[in-house]
């Protein structure tokens, strides 16, 4: 009986799984990035004007950390969704919120036309940002891992995975093909919003893919076995508050490593390399110059991630990431190391490339083992809440706390020693959880409900 409902069970597509879970994520993470990059480059001068630099700084990063606090708040609302009536549905509602805010900002006056009320609108749409991405990830993984046969799990996980790379090289390329090809007064009058506005195009190109999946076959199966709960959040906290606190640490080193690779780093690279009023000593490159580093890196992050899948497939995600977080943490031992010679542009390249590796390596098996910490039944919540409420610990509060830490003579050890603090914290939490690699996410024998590789339609 098992067997002929089964084989009847619609599957998407291999080719669909693998473009909807990395078109989505791509748009998502894109539309952050845009507000990540603008909230260094821009906001500071055009929504808080009235401060001095530093100070304006922190403001931006004030409202760019807004995003991360909303995020496990629509990981509760989508992934309560995403829960009860399916993955495809609620991946659809979280790219619209994500994307009418972004598209939204792009349109918003700036505090000499709205005084006051522009940086207040700005926060509001930020924190509609936070609430889009708070259930895109999970959405996003589970429709890659639960479309996977058993032991490709970890490699269908980085599908989604690989947006985060994508959607910076896109977000911040573009920033810098207009940082080229205008005038600053230009760029910070009108050509900040051109990406903004851009986010429209990529929506629609991403519900056109999503709007043609079907539910995932192990999602299907578990309504079939009337496994459905009324409240999944209250049946996360009542039946896997474990996994659900060592899922929120195990992430904690990924974010803080990623926030302070690109957020502060753009910061600190691109602030005056002699000291003036209210700026901290930083590296003096230009923005264009700096941007073009950052990307170099970005682009191992994106060769390492599928990397780190097929390693955490062939040995286990704990063992990979145990590996890559004890990596980490000497890394952030040597932050002032490289920028002692900070004057060669290649020290720079090769500590963002460095960093970003190491960022693919550990966000890659990700999209696999927080999924695979939870049952199907409450997966989508579960997995959402450990990914971003990491994000309020370990990226929300990572810029501005990085900030904070930097001496006024540019010295930035401390900046990196917060980072290994963060990843002794993830080592702790790996140690205490168990692999996940031959979880049975389906409830029944893996490859009976699935099959081999071959159970996706071509």
């Amino acid at each position: 009986m098992t067997s002929t409902a089964a084989s009847v069970v619609p599957v998407n597509p291999r080719s669909r799984v693998i473009v909807a879970s990395l078109i989505g994520t791509s748009i998502e993470f894109y539309d952050f990035y845009v507000y990540a990059t603008a909230a260094v480059l821009v906001f500071p001068t055009l929504f808080f004007p009235n401060e001095n630099a530093t100070a304006a700084q922190l403001s931006s990063f004030v409202t760019f950390a807004l995003a991360f606090f909303a995020r496990p708040v629509g990981s509760i609302i989508f992934g309560h969704f995403g829960d009860r009536h399916g993955r495809k549905v609620t991946l659809v509602a979280s790219l619209l919120v994500m994307g009418i805010a972004t598209f939204l900002i792009g349109l918003l006056p700036t505090f000499d036309a709205w005084g006051i009320a522009a940086p207040a609108a700005l926060a509001v749409l930020r924190f509609g940002q936070g609430l889009g991405l708070g259930g895109e990830w999970s959405g996003a993984a589970l429709l890659a891992i639960e479309n996977a046969p058993q032991r490709k799990r970890a490699i269908y996980g980085t599908f989604p995975q690989l947006g985060a790379p994508i959607g910076f090289i896109i977000a911040n390329g573009l920033f810098l093909i207009l940082s080229l090809s205008m005038s600053p007064d230009q760029f910070a009058a009108w050509g900040w919003r051109i990406p903004f506005l851009l986010s429209a195009v990529l929506v629609v190109v991403g519900l056109y893919v999503r709007l043609k999946l079907v539910e995932t076959p192990v999602y299907q199966r578990s309504l079939e076995r009337g496994e459905r709960v009324r409240v999944p959040l209250a049946a996360v906290i009542r039946n896997s508050w474990r996994p659900l606190i060592l899922g929120t640490f195990i992430m904690l080193a990924t974010y803080v490593l990623f926030y302070f690779m690109t957020t502060f780093t753009l910061t600190y690279g691109t602030a005056p390399a002699e000291a003036t009023p209210g700026a901290k000593v930083g590296l003096g490159y230009t923005r264009p110059e700096f941007l073009v580093l950052l990307l170099i890196g970005v682009v191992f992050f994106g060769l390492l991630t599928p990397v780190a899948g097929i390693l955490a497939d062939r040995y286990g995600r704990r063992r990979t990431l145990l590996v890559t977080t004890i990596l980490i943490a000497l890394f952030g031992l040597t932050f002032q190391v490289w920028f002692a010679q900070a004057n060669d542009s290649s020290v720079v390249a090769f500590f963002l490339i460095a960093g970003l590796a190491l960022m693919g390596l550990t966000f890659g098996p990700m999209g696999a083992l927080l999924p695979e910490l939870f049952p199907t039944n409450t997966r989508y919540t579960g997995s959402a809440i450990s990914y971003n409420v990491a994000s309020i610990l370990g990226a929300s509060l990572a810029p501005t706390v990085a900030l904070g830490l930097w001496s006024a003579d540019g010295n930035i050890f401390l900046v990196g020693l917060y980072l290994t603090g963060a990843a002794v914290i993830t080592l702790i939490a790996l140690f205490l959880s168990k692999e996940t690699r031959d979880t049975d996410l389906t409830g029944e024998a893996q490859e009976a409900e699935l099959g081999s590789a071959g159970s996706l339609a071509p």
